[in-house]
């Protein structure tokens, strides 16, 4: 075997071992960071609101929650007892 045939081989496997691990960084670094920035999005969205309708419900106001073609209005039930 030339020189210049183990030389191209050497170069190749760098290159396979190189791809490789860009794979695997991706597989395991950035992809799970990827997701943990979704996943934090979601809880912040859900937390936010839950928190509005909480608070616009401690107001007594109506909040109407909609979903596809159907609607409802909420409302604390504290706010509909008659205070004597």
């Amino acid at each position: 075997m030339g020189k210049d045939k183990r030389d191209k081989l050497i170069l190749a496997l760098v290159l396979v071992i190189a791809t490789l691990l860009i794979v695997l960084i991706f597989i395991f670094v950035i992809t799970p960071a990827i997701n943990g920035m979704i996943i934090k999005g979601q809880n912040d969205g859900y937390t936010y609101a839950l928190l509005t309708i909480m608070q616009k419900a401690a107001a007594c106001e109506q909040i109407p929650l909609t979903l596809e073609n159907q609607t409802i209005n909420l409302i604390a039930i504290e706010c509909l007892q008659v205070s004597n």
